[in-house]
C-alpha cells in the first residue's frame, strides 16, 4: 500500500504558507542580524564616510540601513511582537512607541492588515499620541498658571494682612487721641486740643494714603492680574474686611475732629477742617468717576457734567455780590 500524499490544491496551498511563514521569520531575524552588524560598522568607519561605505561594500541605501539598524535597535530577537511580522510591516510598526508596540500588534490584529491598512493604524496612532502629548502640555500649562496664581494670592494676601496690621495701629492711635482729647476738654486746655487737631490731621492723612492703597490693590484684582489669563471679578473678604476697617477709623476720626471744633468753636479751626475734607472728597471724586469710566464712558459722562456744574455753582457763590 503506497503512503504518497495525495497532491491536492489545498496540500499545496498548505505547503505554499509554511514556506512564506518560515520565509517572513528567516527574513525578519535576518534583517535584525543584518541591522546588528551595520551599528557595529558605522561605529568603525570614518567619520563622513559612512554612505560611501553603504554603497561600495553592501549596497545599500542609507535609509535602508538605517531601518535596518532601527529593527535591530528596537526589536529583541525573541520578542513576542515580531510574531508573523514581515520586513515592512516591522518597518512600520517603528512609528510606533517600543512600549506600546506589543499591545498595538495584539490589539489591531496586526497579522491580518494589509501595509495599507498597517500604514494607517500607525499614522492614527500617532496622531493621537499628538494628541495627548498636547492635552499634557496644556495640562501643564494650566498647572503653571494656577501656580503663579496661588503664589499672587499669597502675595497679595501677606500685603493685605500688614494693611490690616497698619489699620489696627492707627485705629489705636486714634483712640489714644481720643483719650487724650476728653481729658483736654475736661481741663480746658485750648493749646491741647489745637495740637490734637494737627495730629488728627496727620493720622488723617496717613488713613487717606491707606484707603488709597487698598483702592489700587482693588483695581489690581479686578483688572490687571500678574501672569493670570482669568480676571478676579470678586474682591476678596479680606479686601473688604480692610476696607471697612480703614472706613471704621476714619469715621472715628470725623468725630473726634468734630469734638475739637466745638471745644474751640474758632472759625480758623472750622475752615481747616471743611477745607481738608473738601479736598480729601474732590479726590475720591476723582478716583470714582475714573473707575466709572473704566466701565461705561456715558455714564462717567454724565456724572462729569453733575460735578463740573457744582463746581460751577460753588465759584459763582465765592464771587462778591456786587462788583
Amino acid at each position: 500500500m503506497s503512503n504518497v500524499i495525495e497532491r491536492t490544491p489545498s496540500v499545496i496551498a498548505f505547503e505554499i504558507n509554511s514556506i512564506k511563514e518560515q520565509t517572513r521569520t528567516f527574513v525578519l531575524q535576518s534583517s535584525i542580524e543584518i541591522g546588528r552588524r551595520l551599528v557595529e560598522a558605522k561605529a568603525l568607519v570614518v567619520h563622513g564616510g559612512w554612505g560611501d561605505w553603504l554603497q561600495e561594500h553592501v549596497d545599500y541605501s542609507q535609509s535602508t540601513a538605517n531601518n535596518l539598524m532601527k529593527i535591530y535597535n528596537e526589536y529583541d530577537a525573541n520578542s513576542q511582537a515580531l510574531g508573523n511580522l514581515t520586513y515592512t510591516q516591522a518597518v512600520t510598526l517603528l512609528g510606533v512607541p517600543a512600549e506600546e508596540r506589543e499591545a498595538f500588534v495584539e490589539e489591531n490584529k496586526v497579522d491580518q492588515l494589509s501595509t495599507r491598512e498597517l500604514q494607517q493604524a500607525v499614522k492614527e496612532k500617532q496622531q493621537a499620541i499628538k494628541e495627548k502629548e498636547k492635552l499634557e502640555k496644556e495640562l501643564r500649562a494650566k498647572e503653571t498658571l494656577i501656580e503663579k496664581e496661588r503664589a499672587e494670592k499669597e502675595k497679595v494676601a501677606k500685603r493685605l494682612a500688614e494693611m490690616e496690621s497698619k489699620g489696627k495701629e492707627k485705629e489705636s492711635m486714634v483712640k489714644d487721641l481720643k483719650k487724650q482729647l476728653e481729658d483736654a476738654q475736661a481741663v480746658g486746655n485750648d493749646k491741647e486740643a489745637v495740637r490734637l487737631q494737627t495730629a488728627l490731621e496727620k493720622k488723617e492723612s496717613e488713613l487717606h494714603d491707606s484707603q488709597q492703597k487698598i483702592k489700587e490693590l482693588e483695581t489690581q484684582l479686578k483688572h490687571k492680574p500678574i501672569d493670570v489669563p482669568a480676571v478676579v471679578e470678586v474682591i476678596p473678604d479680606e479686601v473688604q474686611k480692610e476696607l471697612m476697617e480703614l472706613r471704621k477709623v476714619q469715621s472715628e476720626v470725623e468725630d473726634l475732629r468734630k469734638k475739637v471744633i466745638q471745644q474751640n468753636n474758632k472759625p480758623v479751626v472750622k475752615f481747616t477742617y471743611c477745607f481738608d475734607s473738601l479736598v480729601t472728597g474732590f479726590k475720591d471724586i476723582l478716583v470714582a468717576l475714573g473707575e466709572i469710566e473704566e466701565q461705561d464712558v456715558e455714564e462717567h459722562k454724565k456724572y462729569k457734567i453733575a460735578v463740573t456744574g457744582f463746581l460751577q455753582k460753588m465759584m459763582t457763590s465765592l464771587e462778591p455780590e456786587n462788583k
